[in-house]
């Protein structure tokens, strides 16, 4: 057993879970949850008395309100406004009553819409944002920017990472405010059981994406907690598999896993959001780490998952 007191923020999330399960499996005994009834983390407060209180040596910085691109592009203030909050009450917390190690998980769209593909880390802030997640893609940057400047400031190790495109055990399966890939599973699973014989999948199909399993990148995080420091790392680090697929491929490959036999139709007439969105993984592998689930084994996982989600 390690007897490390850690503190995982969004516990109940796609990412938070995960990073609860991966704790758990190295046998980490000290793990602090708290849900949203018990602890608002928009709330300054709380988050204070909280962290104060229980002086956690570790925490992982997951809670945050996420969604696809019609949520993030329908709901720009609440996207930007309950991040900031959450983030920025968290970290100052954790500054304030002695944190050792905090992990800050932001996300792949703060990227340039037009970046250069793969994207490396020295990319940030080269361009501009994709528009229809630009309030996300600002707080999340913010939450970066404070957990570096915490560092070159006053010397605390705050790290942040970068997952790409997550998918997983409990997932968000809503069918509007959902992620494509988790909104597709379900898109096709709920017209299979139908007996239709079309899904209509957004878009042209043909931007490109990365995906990965939850439970790989709680593996990425915890083996940066536990080996490396900011100077290691620098000022964040991409996490992802480095290999991308098209929408339409994933639509494919989703309809296989799920057992559809019938047609695949594009609306084109639906936002497709950024041509293509790859991580350079090239500075985690150097670190030593690299994703373990193929693409196919994921999404068996995540159906898995998903059925037994509407099973209860």
């Amino acid at each position: 057993m390690k007897d490390k007191k850690v503190f995982v923020a969004g516990h109940k999330g796609l990412a938070g879970s995960a990073i609860i399960r991966e704790l758990n499996r190295k046998g980490y005994a000290g793990i602090v949850v708290r849900d949203r009834k018990a602890l608002d983390l928009a709330k300054q407060d709380a988050v204070f008395d909280f962290i104060e209180s229980e002086r956690p040596e570790w925490v992982f910085l997951a809670a945050a309100k996420v969604g696809g691109i019609y949520a993030n592009n329908t709901y720009p203030v609440e996207f930007l406004l309950e991040n900031l909050k959450i983030q920025n009450n968290v970290i100052e917390a954790a500054y304030r009553f002695g944190v050792e190690k905090l992990l800050f998980l932001g996300s792949s769209c703060i990227y340039p819409k037009l970046a250069p593909q793969p994207m490396k880390e020295e990319y940030l802030l080269t361009g501009e944002l994709e528009s229809t997640n630009e309030s996300y893609a600002i707080a999340k940057i913010a939450g970066i920017k404070l957990c570096f400047a915490m560092h070159r400031q006053y010397g605390k190790e705050f790290l942040s990472v970068m997952p790409t495109n997550l998918f997983g055990v409990n997932d968000n399966y809503h069918p509007e405010n959902a992620h494509a890939l988790p909104m597709l599973l379900r898109r096709f699973h709920e017209t299979k059981m139908r007996g239709n014989k079309e899904v209509v999948v957004w878009g042209t199909g043909a931007p490109k994406r990365e995906f990965m399993l939850s439970d790989d990148l709680a593996a990425a995080c915890v083996f940066i907690m536990e080996n490396y420091k900011v100077a290691d790392i620098g000022e964040f680090v991409n996490i992802g598999t480095g290999k991308e697929i098209s929408i339409i491929e994933l639509a494919e490959l989703i309809k296989d896993v799920v057992g559809f036999e019938g047609n695949i139709v594009l609306d084109k007439s639906k936002p497709d959001g950024m041509p293509r969105k790859l991580l350079d993984v090239s500075r985690i592998n150097r670190l030593g780490w690299k994703a373990s689930y193929s693409l196919k084994e994921g999404l068996r996982i995540a159906y898995d998952d998903f059925l037994k989600s509407q099973a209860v």
